[in-house]
Parts: structure tokens; sequence; C-alpha cells
């Protein structure tokens, strides 16, 4: 199957500033994708050129099979959009913001009614669906947002925009949010996430990209990043100053200070005969190693990695 989006020296900027320094990305149908960056990344830039909301200086870009410049009207019915910031009616009432959203996307009276109703009940806001939405708190009016993005029959929708979707969210909130992304995903919805929360690419994602300084700095499923530029660290805390020195002089190279004092960090694979391995080349009479523990590798180790020497320059 031809691929959901598709991009290739995506190219952009902003008088001096070079937003995208030809992006190239591919994400293949029914796939969550989320695309990773510190602030002043590209990110959302990245996201309005592929919605169609912003021109490219460079590259070209298909979304659902069709030119985000030559066939935009063509890109915006496949797609649906969830920007960064609530942008409901303050003076409807949530009800009426649904039911407006989904008239505009082309249900007719009675099926915007129902559909207004169905995702009231899902983000828990049928109490508040009489209410003018001036009146709800910030979490309120994100879960509102969200639910506007979904007015469409979902099968309508080839690919979904949810650009921060969950900033904000109290906990059980975002747990809603995430398992409406794994269902739009199981009924054949690509979903493009970007996302400050590393816990959510790392629960949502198929394939993760790594967005610094405009340019993808690494791209895999969460399992290969993490593997590929975390892996392990086996932390071995000495009982003493002169412990510490001795544990120094038999360590291997890459081994280094470990977060706290008289600790030694060292590379792994992970398993226990490399640990094993490890601890016995260390501390062979077992007089210097007062505890150890293994690191394992998380997402936000794969970002402070990669990221560390990107200086951003533009949301």
């Amino acid at each position: 199957m031809p691929p959901a989006i598709e991009a290739t020296g995506l190219t952009k900027s902003y008088g001096d500033v070079r937003v995208l320094d030809a992006l190239d990305l591919h994400v293949a149908p029914g796939t969550v994708f989320a695309l990773l960056g510190p602030n002043g990344a590209g990110k959302t830039t990245t996201v309005r050129i592929l919605a169609t909301l912003t021109t490219p200086d460079a590259g070209h870009a298909r979304v659902a099979g069709h030119d985000v410049v030559t066939a935009r009207s063509r890109v915006r019915r496949a797609i649906s959009l969830t920007g960064q910031f609530a942008a409901v009616d303050e003076a409807q009432t949530g009800t009426e913001n649904l039911w407006t959203a989904a008239r505009l996307s082309g249900l007719s009276r009675p099926a915007a009614t129902r559909r207004a109703a169905e995702l009231l009940e899902r983000f828990g806001l049928t109490e508040a669906g009489d209410r003018l939405t001036k009146t709800y708190s910030g979490g309120m009016r994100r879960r509102l947002d969200l639910a506007a993005g979904l007015v469409r029959d979902p099968g309508a929708t080839e690919v979904m925009f949810l650009d921060e979707p969950t900033t904000g969210l109290d906990p059980r909130s975002r747990q809603e949010l995430w398992q409406v992304v794994r269902e739009l995903s199981a009924g054949g919805t690509t979903v493009f996430l970007t996302t400050q929360y590393l816990e959510e690419a790392d629960r949502l994602a198929d394939r993760i990209a790594v967005l610094g300084a405009g340019r993808t700095l690494a791209e895999g499923t969460p399992a290969e990043l993490k593997a590929r530029y975390a892996g392990h660290r086996l932390d071995v805390v000495a009982h003493d100053s002169e412990s510490y020195l001795r544990l120094r002089t038999r360590a291997e190279p890459g081994a280094g200070p470990g977060p706290e004092a008289h600790t030694l960090g060292i590379p792994t694979d992970g398993s226990a005969a490399h640990v094993r391995e490890l601890l016995d080349a260390l501390d062979p009479e077992r007089r210097d190693i007062a505890r150890f523990t293994l690191h394992t590798a998380t997402l936000d180790d794969v970002f402070l990695t990669l990221t560390a020497d990107k200086e951003p320059s533009h949301v």
C-alpha cells in the first residue's frame, strides 16, 4: 500500500531562521507515528505543512495520496486536525460546538445530534453539554476540542493530526485519549502525533522520529531507538572513595560517573551473563561494590542523548 504520509526535502524558513531543513518522512497507513523534539524543533511547522495550512519553501509532501500544495482540497477532505490550543466557541454550549462542527463536516442534522451526544459521553462532558464553554475549565475545553476533531465518521478520516493533544489534560483524560487513538489506528486511520510526553509516544507509537534543528535525528520503533541510542547501564555504588578509584581503574572505556556519589555507570547489554561478568571484573575480591542497579533505557534517555546539542529555532 502507498504511504499515508510521504515527505521529501521539506524546507521552511521564517525570515533568517530555517525551521525545517530538508526533512524526510514516511508513514505507513493505519499506524501511529509520533514526532518528538524540543521546543522550536519544527514539529508544529511540519504538521501545518502536512495539513495544508502552510506552504513549504522547498520539497514535496503527499498525504492520503494527494499533494499538499497542488491538491489541498483533496487532502483536507481526507484528514482531521487538532491543534495545540483548544479552539472552541465560548458563546456556544458544548453540545452546540460539537453539533456545529459535525454539520460543517457534512453530517445531516439528526446525525450531527447523535454524534455530538456520543462524543460528549465519550469525553465525560455529558453533564456539561448544556453549559456555555466559557464556564469550562481548561481541561474541559481541551477535551471538547479533541471531541470536535472526531465528529466525522472515523471511516472518512484517513489521516488524523494531533499536535500535542494531551497538553493540560489530567491523567484520566489522557488515558481516555490514548484509548481513542488506539481505536482509530485499529480501524485503519493513520494517526500523526506530536507530543512532549515521551511516555505517551512510547505507549502509542508504532514508529517515532526525533526532530532537531529541522532535521530527523533518528527514526525507528520505540524499542529500536532505546536499543540504538540508550541501551542499558549498570550503576555500581562503591563503599567509599578508595573503592570508587579502584573500580574506575578496572572499568572498561565507556564507563563514567553515575547519578550519585561514588557511583560508576557501565554500558551493558542487560543480560544476566554480561552483568555477572562486569561485576566479577570490577570487583574480583568482592570488597569494593556496596550495591548495584541495572538501568533500563527509556525514551527520555533517547531524547536527551539525541537533542543534547540541538538549539531550538522556531515552533
